[in-house]
């Protein structure tokens, strides 16, 4: 916190959504939209604490060794704390982007990174969920379901303690509707191409000159035909009433 790049990044991921124009680049995609998880720090550890102290209360009337986990509960607040501070979620163009980096069970030992990264083409829907204790203390879940019947919940991302889960949700399915909206133009666009394509060639090859001229000779031979038959006609014509006048005639020196 003590950069100036860390106050610079902590103020884009209070203002949200970012304009396309101002998006930064994160790992060579730029972030449409950026969630932050600081708001909701003292809420989150509070209610992982209850839930803590809950668990230890049941399992001290049952074995005892909720005694322990009362003993371990500063380690635990230490842990979520660290746990909620590295929390990262993105939204890229096509991808939703969740890292997280906190210490194990014994910090002493280490830390344990998580990084996962659902295509937004496998996202069928951004579910967010509050139960009794939860709204208690003011913190939801933001789960993503999978596309798919036959996969099972538990390969669903679930992640606690997002401040204004809304807004990611409503950017996700913003996104989504742009995606579907564009490859549904591109499929249109191919099947209009199809047919194109097919009669380009043919349509083209009867409008060219050479048929063009084609045609219209055909047309003249044409005319040229029925001309000579007309003059045949008629010349039969003559040829007819010159034998009829010559038989009249005939008959008429014989009589």
């Amino acid at each position: 916190m003590g950069s100036g790049e860390e106050v610079v990044e902590i103020d884009s991921l209070e203002k949200g959504l970012l304009k396309e124009d101002d998006a930064v680049e994160w790992e060579d995609d730029p972030v449409l939209y950026s969630a932050t998880f600081l708001e909701m720090e003292d809420n989150f550890v509070k209610y992982q604490t209850a839930r803590w102290v809950l668990y230890s209360l049941l399992f001290m009337l049952a074995w005892g060794i909720g005694l322990f986990m009362l003993l371990y509960l500063p380690v635990r607040r230490f842990i979520l704390r660290n746990d909620i501070r590295s929390r990262k979620l993105f939204l890229t163009p096509n991808a939703i982007v969740y890292k997280v980096t906190k210490p194990v069970v014994f910090p002493c030992l280490g830390v344990l990174k998580r990084e996962k990264h659902v295509l937004l083409a496998s996202v069928a829907d951004v579910v967010i969920e509050q139960g009794y204790l939860q709204s208690l203390f003011g913190v939801c879940s933001l789960r993503i379901e999978n596309v798919g019947v036959r996969r099972p919940p538990s390969d669903d991302v679930q992640i606690q303690g997002i401040a204004n889960p809304n807004a990611f949700r409503k950017a996700v399915l913003t996104r989504l509707s742009s995606l579907r909206n564009e490859a549904f133009s591109r499929q249109v666009s191919t099947v209009d191409d199809v047919p194109n394509l097919r009669l380009g060639p043919s349509s083209a090859s009867w409008m060219s000159p050479k048929s063009l001229k084609f045609d219209s000779g055909r047309q003249s031979g044409e005319q040229l035909i029925l001309q000579k038959l007309d003059e045949v006609g008629t010349s039969v014509k003559r040829v007819q009433t010159l034998l009829e006048e010559q038989r009249s005639q005939a008959s008429e020196a014989l009589e």
